[in-house]
């Protein structure tokens, strides 16, 4: 078939060490935190911060995590990720090319666009695996895509995909997840996204300060790119699939570096639902839609110990979307609605 009338798809994310192993770890976080959308200070201070400090620090100790993490068969976002590229090339067929690539590490979303200009697609479609906007993931994939088939002679249609955390198929996806896992069997569910440093959230609408924001009840008209109004946004989404009033459901922020990122704190909510007797305690993490370090690690056995720490019986991890046929059927859509 002639590619150029066919689509090039890229499902991207951020990326994974290569192996559990210190060096490959260091070259991972050195890529990752040098990305001036992930960590905005000025220039000589990320510098300083994450070459000097950060990396040479940070590196032994996220080595032993990734360890837990990692499988036979290698790195679990590497493997959903090819899993599910392959459900998905069989749901599209012949007319679509479906590549996984990854912002830092391999396989490189550059390899992947060398491989995608040199075939001549006619169009390419691009979708961070991110459903809810931000700067340092979505931003960041959308950034270095645009810079580099910017520079090609002949540029294919191109669209990118930025979030699709309203779309009808996500969210029936997830409450299908949600339901597997018999909520009502719980006495309290936990949203938990990814954190991100206020100031982060404020460059989205800098006239409108995020702590005094009321997107916990509504989605504003400043909200639609807003990472805390989208999750917010989300949350309600699922709430409404499943059938849960306010009472039964919490919304947290987890995996922050300081005290000035979005809050109520994962860890803390832990904590005090056990305080509060609670005794099992459900999580879902809406913000990734495969199953990584931050949720099999993070959550299910850091908060896990935490909760029975301090009284907690039970706390249970929803698995992600990873290769699940709804997830499939989500980026099907979402492609075909482009």
């Amino acid at each position: 078939m002639d590619n150029s009338k066919r689509t090039a798809v890229i499902l991207a994310n951020i990326g994974t060490p290569d192996k559990p192993e210190v060096g490959a770890v260091r070259r991972y976080l050195f890529e990752f935190l040098n990305d001036r959308r992930v960590i905005d200070l000025p220039w000589f201070f990320q510098k300083l911060l994450v070459n000097l400090i950060i990396v040479p620090f940070r590196a032994p100790k996220s080595t032993k995590i990734y360890k837990m993490l990692w499988t036979d068969e290698g790195s679990p976002l590497l493997v959903n990720a090819e899993k599910n590229r392959q459900d998905l090339q069989k749901s599209l067929g012949d007319k679509y090319e479906v590549y996984i690539a990854m912002r830092y590490r391999k396989p490189s979303i550059n390899s992947v666009l060398n491989e995608v200009k040199e075939k001549g697609f006619g169009k390419l479609v691009v979708i961070p695996m991110f459903p809810q906007y931000a700067s340092s993931t979505t931003g960041s994939i959308g950034q270095y895509v645009a810079e580099k088939i910017s520079k090609w002679y002949v540029i294919p249609e191109y669209r990118m995909i930025s979030q699709f955390y309203d779309h009808p198929q996500f969210v029936k996806a997830f409450a299908e997840r949600i339901n597997s896992y018999n909520p009502s069997e719980y006495d309290h569910i936990i949203f938990s996204y990814h954190g991100l440093p206020n100031r982060q959230i404020d460059k989205t609408h800098p006239s409108i300060d995020s702590t005094k924001c009321t997107c916990e009840k509504e989605l504003p008209k400043h909200g639609h790119f807003c990472y805390k109004a989208t999750c917010y946004a989300t949350t309600r989404l699922l709430a409404g699939a499943l059938g849960l009033s306010p009472k039964d459901y919490s919304v947290a922020f987890q995996s922050r570096l300081t005290r000035n990122w979005l809050n109520p704190f994962a860890d803390e909510m832990v904590v005090e639902k056990a305080k509060q007797g609670v005794k099992k305690l459900l999580f879902v993490a809406p913000a990734f839609v495969a199953d990584c370090l931050e949720t099999t690690v993070e959550i299910g056995i850091e908060y896990e110990e935490l909760f029975k720490e301090h009284g907690g019986e039970k706390l249970q991890l929803v698995e992600s979307l990873n290769d699940h046929p709804a997830w499939t059927e989500t980026l099907r859509q979402l492609i075909h609605s482009v």
